[in-house]
C-alpha cells in the first residue's frame, strides 16, 4: 500500500511539474515571476501569491502569500529578488542566453535566489536544475561574468 501511494505521489508531482507553463520573469502585464511569492522561496517553498498582497517594484508587480511576507519583502526587496532578474540561471551561466523559468523550480544559495527552465524541450522534459546542481559554484561564477554582457 505504502509503495502505491509513494508511486500515486511520483506521478503527481512529475505531472504538475511539467504543467507548468514556461514564462517569462515579467510578462506583458507586469506580473514578476508568474506571481510568486518571492519570501516564501527562502521557506524552501514555491508558493503563489495573492492579489490582495501586492506591491509594485521596478516597474513590476509581486503578489505574496501573506501580509508578513509583503511586509518582510518591502523592507529589504533587493534580498528577495531572483538572480538575473529572474531568468534560468542555467540558461545564463551555461548558454550565455536568456531562458524563460518555470517558477516551482528554484535553488537557494548562499541566501540568493536561483529561477531555472523546466518543461518541455525537443521532445522530453529538461530541468535544468539537474545541471545546475551538478556544477553550481562554476555555473555561479560564469552567470555573474555572462550577465554583465547579457
Amino acid at each position: 500500500m505504502r509503495t502505491l501511494k509513494n508511486l500515486i505521489f511520483v506521478f503527481i508531482v512529475t505531472i504538475s511539474t511539467t504543467l507548468t507553463a514556461q514564462i517569462a520573469p515579467i510578462d506583458d502585464n507586469g506580473l514578476a515571476i508568474g506571481g510568486y511569492d518571492l519570501v516564501a522561496y527562502f521557506s524552501g517553498e514555491a508558493q503563489k501569491g495573492s492579489e490582495v498582497y501586492k506591491t509594485k517594484y521596478n516597474k513590476a508587480t509581486y503578489l505574496f502569500s501573506s501580509k508578513e511576507n509583503l511586509e518582510i519583502f518591502k523592507k529589504n526587496p533587493t534580498q528577495y529578488l531572483p538572480q538575473y532578474d529572474g531568468y534560468c540561471a542555467w540558461g545564463v551561466g551555461e548558454k550565455n542566453t536568456k531562458f524563460p523559468i518555470n517558477p516551482e523550480t528554484f535553488d537557494i544559495v548562499d541566501g540568493k535566489l536561483y529561477l531555472f527552465f523546466n518543461g518541455p524541450f525537443k521532445g522530453k522534459t529538461f530541468n535544468t536544475l539537474l545541471p545546475w546542481n551538478a556544477n553550481t559554484s562554476s555555473l555561479i561564477v560564469k552567470a555573474d561574468k555572462n550577465w554583465k554582457k547579457l
